[in-house]
């Protein structure tokens, strides 16, 4: 049903990249915030959990003890599947004994990926081996990551959403890119993000912070 990934970079960019067969995957199952660490509630999702994991690592504990207490507060905790990592890259997994079909985990210096319905158990090895293999900005490296996914054969039906998200130090998602339905929404993620969206994330992030002195965006009237 999901297979997703979390990691952070040498910059103090945290970024999440998600792929399902169900719709708008990265709208209910992604949390993440500047300076502090991400989360993903996926599986049987309740999209409540992120935002607590968050808020856990706020009050600045452990990766592993904000985890386990949101595991023992939940109820129905068994159905779901908890990725959570804070900034600098330390992460945990929850993955619960009714979590669906073939389901795995990894987890890296800088990453941490988990999935469920999974064409192969061993897919988010794949993902944190092609994340911390390639270069570049965040958002390429996790879009590796869920791309390596595809290839290796994905979950065991087609997808049909995926998203990418960073945050760094402007105080929103610099990053915020969904496909919510598609037939390959991976490949059209990759090219919105490579075509059009990273070329000009700067100068929006620019004209959030200082619109006096930010690049006009090159429309009639626009000056």
């Amino acid at each position: 049903m999901t297979f997703s990934i979390l990691a952070v970079d040498g910059t103090g960019a945290i970024g999440s990249a998600i792929c399902s067969s169900s719709p708008a995957v990265a709208a209910r199952c992604v949390s993440l915030a500047d300076g502090v660490g991400g989360a993903h509630s996926q599986n049987v999702t309740d999209p409540r959990l992120g935002p607590q994991l968050i808020d856990g690592l706020r009050d600045g504990r452990p990766v592993e003890e904000v985890l386990a207490w949101v595991v023992d507060s939940t109820p129905d905790i068994d159905y779901r599947q908890l990725l959570v990592i804070d900034r600098d890259g330390r992460s945990a997994i929850h993955s619960g004994s009714h979590v669906l079909g073939h389901h795995g985990q990894a987890q890296s210096a800088h990453a941490v990926a988990a999935g469920n319905m999974l064409a192969r158990p061993d897919l988010p090895q794949l993902m944190v081996d092609a994340f911390e293999a390639a270069s570049g900005e965040l958002e390429v490296r996790l879009l590796a990551a869920l791309k390596a996914a595809i290839a290796a054969g994905g979950e065991e039906g087609p997808v049909h959403s995926a998203g990418v998200a960073v945050v760094r130090d402007a105080g929103w998602r610099v990053t915020d890119l969904r496909v919510d339905w598609a037939d390959d929404p991976v490949e059209l993620l990759d090219e919105i993000l490579v075509e059009t969206w990273l070329p000009q994330r700067d100068a929006y992030v620019l004209r959030g912070l200082m619109p006096a002195g930010a690049p006009s965006y090159g429309v009639p009237g626009d000056e």
